[in-house]
């Protein structure tokens, strides 16, 4: 049997606010690593720390939309 991860839709609000902070914070990808994993934690999500500094190139340079947050997000959530 497979387990299958359920992780929330984010609301495009938070997702909009986080995609802003982490493009203007001026952050380098440490900080942005764990500004990611603040939001995810912060709404009771774990976190696979392999995965994130991908995420994190992914989401940069302000051409990832909110769809493609979410889809990152979601792949690096780790259901508690």
């Amino acid at each position: 049997m497979t387990e299958q991860k359920r992780v929330e839709k984010f609301n495009s609000f938070d997702l909009g606010a986080l995609r802003n902070h982490l493009m203007q914070a001026d952050l380098d990808s440490f900080q942005a690593s764990e500004l990611l994993a603040a939001f995810l934690n912060g709404r009771g999500y774990g976190v696979d720390a392999r995965l994130v500094p991908d995420a994190i190139l992914r989401m940069d340079g302000g051409q990832c939309d909110t769809a493609c947050m979410q889809t990152e997000l979601e792949r690096v959530a780790l259901v508690m």
